[in-house]
């Protein structure tokens, strides 16, 4: 058999396995992505909490001291390999503390935590990124850090790491292939006992890069929609949708013609 053939012959005898495995793949990289964000809001958050000038010593000292256990986190899991961390959190914990995790919630837990570390800096970047006047503002009319953000700064923000939110969907989907090694039976599990029966690596690699461009393409095209669709209309027409300024606008016009007659 020739090579594409050969490819062929894959698909049809495997394609069970590999919607399969590209199933788990996408299951553990959304869910996982939207975990790491919300972990990612609520570390960037803390890491942008300033003390006040008037606050007691031991509200300092806290502050201070669960910010520099988040930089900890942060520095460490977007420091080291995501496969040693796998390795460490499935079988170490087991060892060490006695918890046996299973598959899915080791796999869930690695990827989330891995991503929360990266989008942490992310969502950091965005609020920083915000015209600290809007802070300032915040603040004259009596705001606390939690409204000025909930309510000010991170509907901003938001928009701005829109693009990081892809981005980390689009690794996470390729990245999943190191979990592999605590045995999830995911996209690249699939393509290693494939090879593995059949002899032809180059074969089933060919098969699985598409699919895993398939997918990395679609989460990227769908997620550029959702940036366009948070941007709004190109332009506004105020006195055609705005009943109340399209009356003013008529009376500030009558009014500039009878100053000019």
């Amino acid at each position: 058999m020739s090579f594409f053939q050969r490819m062929v012959y894959i698909v049809q005898t495997y394609s069970v396995s590999l919607l399969k495995g590209a199933g788990v793949t996408m299951a553990i990289a959304i869910i996982c992505t939207a975990l790491g964000c919300i972990i990612g809001l609520g570390v960037g958050i803390v890491q942008t909490i300033e003390p006040k000038k008037n606050s007691s010593p031991i509200s300092k000292f806290f502050i201070k001291f669960f910010k520099t256990l988040l930089s900890i986190y942060v520095e460490f899991f977007r420091g080291t390999p995501m496969m040693l961390q796998a390795a460490f959190i499935f079988y170490g914990f087991s060892q060490l503390f006695g918890i046996n995790l299973g598959m899915w919630k080791a796999a869930i837990l690695i990827v989330s935590i891995n991503t929360g570390a990266y989008m942490a800096e992310t969502v950091r970047g965005g609020i920083l990124s915000v015209d600290i006047g809007q802070t300032e503002g915040a603040k004259a009319i009596g705001m606390n850090h939690f409204q000025t953000m909930t309510s000010i700064i991170l509907p901003q923000a938001f928009r701005l790491i829109m693009p990081q939110i892809g981005n980390n969907l689009i690794i996470n989907i390729k990245d999943t292939c190191v979990l592999s090694i605590i045995g999830t039976v995911e996209l690249f599990f699939t393509f290693k006992s494939i090879s593995g029966a059949l002899y032809t690596y180059f074969e089933a690699a060919s098969v699985t890069l598409i699919i895993y461009f398939i997918l990395t393409f679609s989460c990227s095209k769908i997620m550029r929609y959702f940036e366009k669709k948070m941007d709004g209309p190109a332009n506004f027409d105020l006195a055609t949708t705005d009943t109340l300024a399209y009356t003013s606008g008529m009376n500030l016009a009558h009014i500039a013609t009878r100053e000019r007659l």
